[in-house]
């Protein structure tokens, strides 16, 4: 939890400080407690960031990672916040932000619990699109496995990244590759 959840909880500081002398709480990083003996599970990472960065959402590699779309560990949670949006001072886990448009952001963003927090993830489709969109950033061979990978695992119709693309305008880009994927039966 955050500490101003906390408070809204009833927990006074002093209460707090007292939590942590006792390692009732453990301090995850400047602002973010969880329960001492908490279960951590794999994605834990990308909780943590959910909790520091309410309006951000998980993109890219991270949640390529998520959906089982490629062999890749990403060393940092990619986390996407708006264009305007004052960037986030995390110093734990290491984060790699990146900015979207308006309209960007909101697209294909689903919500997943995670360890009991509700955590934004971009959709399959969208996050292959924006591989595509960021390929400088991710690598075009990150972009290629997730767009393999995701019309291989049936969780996309081709149309769902068409639409993401248009959308998006990387349709241009992103069209020979998926034709080829698709003529290729995935």
């Amino acid at each position: 939890m955050r500490r101003i959840e906390l408070s809204d909880a009833g927990i006074h500081p002093e209460t707090l400080a007292r939590m942590l002398r006792d390692r009732t709480l453990t301090r995850v990083t400047r602002g973010l407690y969880q329960l001492a003996d908490a279960e951590v599970t794999t994605p834990h990472d990308l909780v943590e960031v959910a909790k520091l960065v309410p309006k951000g959402v998980i993109c890219l590699v991270s949640a390529l990672q998520f959906h089982d779309l490629t062999l890749q560990t990403p060393g940092r949670v990619w986390l996407a916040i708006g264009s305007k949006a004052r960037k986030p001072k995390i110093d734990y886990p290491p984060t790699r932000i990146v900015r979207f448009g308006p309209q960007s952001l909101c697209l294909g963003v689903q919500t997943h619990t995670i360890d009991g927090v509700s955590v934004p993830i971009f959709d399959p489709a969208k996050t292959v699109v924006d591989c595509f969109r960021f390929r400088q950033h991710v690598g075009l061979d990150v972009a290629l496995e997730g767009l393999h990978n995701v019309m291989r695992s049936g969780k996309v119709k081709p149309a769902q990244i068409v639409r993401y693309a248009r959308d998006t305008r990387i349709w241009s880009v992103l069209r020979p590759y998926l034709e080829t994927v698709v003529a290729d039966g995935a």
